[in-house]
Parts: C-alpha cells; structure tokens; sequence
C-alpha cells in the first residue's frame, strides 16, 4: 500500500512539473513561432524513449545562399525514459536547448540538418542501466530530416546526456528517435 502511494505520488509530482513547464513555456513564448513535437526513440541499451517539446524560432537567418541557409529554434522537451523491465521504474526529465539548424535548397522539400547543446534535470540520477552520478546533465544533439512546407519537419535524431564530469560516476546515455514537428 505505502509503495502504491509513494507512486502515485511520484507520477502525480511529474505530472504537475510537466504542466508547469509547459505552461511557463506557452505564456512567455506565445508571441513567436512556436512548433510542437513528438519522438520515439530507442536508447543505447534498448530503453524506448518518449519525447514531447515545443520548439521557439528564432525567426533569423544567416549565410542565406542560394544552398541554403542558417537558423534556429529555443527548444523545451519533456522525455519518458522507459523502464528496461517491470523492476526498473521509468525516469521522466526536462531540458532545453539552443538548436542551430541549415536548411538547403528553396523548394518545398528542404533537407536539413541541426545541432545543439543544452541542459536537462533527471527525476532520477539512474537510468536504465546507466548511472549519470548527478541528476543535472548537459543535453548534446545531432539530427537530420526534411522540412515540407513553412509547418512540417520530419527526421531521426541523436541525443547525448551527460555531466560532463562535474561528478562521478558519469556513464552518460543517448536516445536514437524519429521525430515529426508542426508549426502552430
């Protein structure tokens, strides 16, 4: 019974972040382009990840070429970390990051690729197999996809998380995803 209680309190706790965070997020961003997304990757030891995030534009462009062209996005997500098995409970964390995307060509299919480095915090300092030694950890990303339109992008991404040795241990862990994005 107390460990039923303590997890439903325990959902209950991330619950009320998540929505707090979006919230937060919404209010103070509304005024800008903002998209939504959603991702379902794998991690390295075979966890499936689940990962919603609203995506800021910055609505700036460099090197615009005729290749192409340079820009970005403030990124706020929230990833479910899938237990390995039923004695391994889920982990949730947030994190935000600064993503520098180049989009090539003018058309309505632009091919891309992203890169960024952020922050993230961890319910939990174990996840899966891993431990991260700190629940706060930076976020490393790589991606690559296609931009339909001015509203859809579509693409597979790499993300890396680690404390960079702030504190030991530091095993690190990535999650491998697809992910779709619409502009709202």
């Amino acid at each position: 019974m107390v460990a039923e209680l303590q997890k439903d309190f325990e959902v209950n706790k991330v619950l009320s972040l998540a929505m707090t965070f979006a919230v937060c997020c919404g209010s103070a961003l509304s005024a800008q382009a903002t998209d939504i997304s959603g991702s379902v990757g794998i991690t390295g030891q075979g966890d499936m990840t689940y990962r919603l995030a609203m995506g800021v534009n910055w609505n700036t462009q460099w090197w615009q070429t005729s290749a192409g062209r340079l820009t970005g996005y403030w990124d706020a997500g929230y990833t479910y970390w899938e237990g390995a098995n039923h004695y391994a409970a889920a982990k949730h964390s947030l994190s935000f990051a600064p993503v520098f995307v180049y989009e090539f060509g003018n058309g309505q299919l632009k091919p891309f690729i992203e890169a960024g480095i952020g922050v993230s915090v961890f319910s939990s300092t174990r996840v899966g197999e891993k431990d991260l030694g700190a629940a706060f950890n930076f976020e490393d990303r790589i991606g690559a996809g296609v931009k339909i339109g001015d509203t859809q992008r579509v693409g597979i991404r790499a993300i890396h998380y680690s404390n960079a040795g702030i504190k030991e241990p530091n095993d690190g862990i990535e999650s491998y995803a697809l992910f779709y994005s619409h502009a709202i």
